[in-house]
């Protein structure tokens, strides 16, 4: 006799073993210790991300200038497939429905010119039980890209927003 399986269930086991097996893809980078999670937590998977952050031109005082608004990108496995979204909030959420959101606990310049920073920050499940819902902490690192945009920012093109490409990597640790 086979066991029932639902499918949310199969969809959460292969996140968490696709995103494990991410571990080993990127090397283990040379992360600030202002950066570390607590000494209670593992990490628990390497998530590569690819999208775009988002900035709007806004006035500010006499002048113009770009402002963050959120990040959009994919989350993504060892093969490429999508396994999440990263957006506003921020958030991560994977395909099975569960998701974490963040506040940003810490900062370092990225160590390659014209990255954005890497960033520690806390996480909090708010989603249904999945591969994520154990996530305590996120470290963004090996970031490429992303900073504020080339075009300029001033009276005409106020309102506009900009997309800049970035990647990252989102190390996702839990309690051990």
């Amino acid at each position: 006799m086979n066991p029932v399986i639902s499918i949310p269930a199969v969809i959460t086991a292969a996140l968490g073993t696709l995103a494990l097996g991410l571990s080993g893809c990127a090397g283990t980078p040379n992360i600030p210790e202002t950066l570390s999670p607590a000494s209670t937590e593992a990490l628990a998977m390497v998530v590569p991300a690819r999208g775009a952050q988002i900035y709007q031109c806004r006035a500010k005082g006499a002048g113009h200038e770009w402002t963050f608004v959120a990040p959009d990108a994919e989350l993504l496995d060892t093969r490429g497939n999508v396994i999440g979204r990263h957006g506003a909030g921020p958030f991560w959420q994977a395909l099975d429905g569960s998701r974490i959101d963040g506040t940003v606990r810490a900062r370092a310049d990225a160590p390659v010119a014209g990255a954005i920073p890497w960033l520690l920050l806390n996480a909090k499940s708010t989603g249904p039980v999945g591969a994520f819902s154990s996530v305590t902490s996120v470290q963004r690192v090996n970031t490429v890209g992303g900073l504020t945009p080339a075009a300029p920012c001033n009276g005409v093109t106020v309102g506009t927003q900009e997309r800049v490409h970035y990647t990252a990597d989102y190390r996702f640790f839990s309690i051990r």
